[in-house]
């Protein structure tokens, strides 16, 4: 038997104990803060390495790189 999908709107029980209980006890950090430096530095990188990648490769290596890619999705090997 399947179980029950929870409709959105009903509430998660475990979600509200986790927020009382972060709120009571003033928690209310998730994590340590970021460096803005190394947030903008990182954004940089990956936004010029993708498209720096795909003029670097050529039609057929671009071609081998997403079939193997497809292949490991779909778990069809060649």
């Amino acid at each position: 038997m399947k179980p029950r999908r929870k409709p959105a709107d009903e509430p998660d029980v475990n979600q509200i104990a986790y927020e009382t209980v972060r709120r009571a006890t003033g928690d209310a950090n998730e994590g340590p803060a970021k460096n803005p430096a190394a947030v903008a530095l990182g954004r940089l990188g990956g936004a010029k390495g993708g498209k720096a990648r795909a003029a670097a490769l050529g039609p057929k290596r671009r071609s081998a790189i997403a079939r193997k890619a497809a292949a490991a999705r779909w778990g069809k090997p060649r």
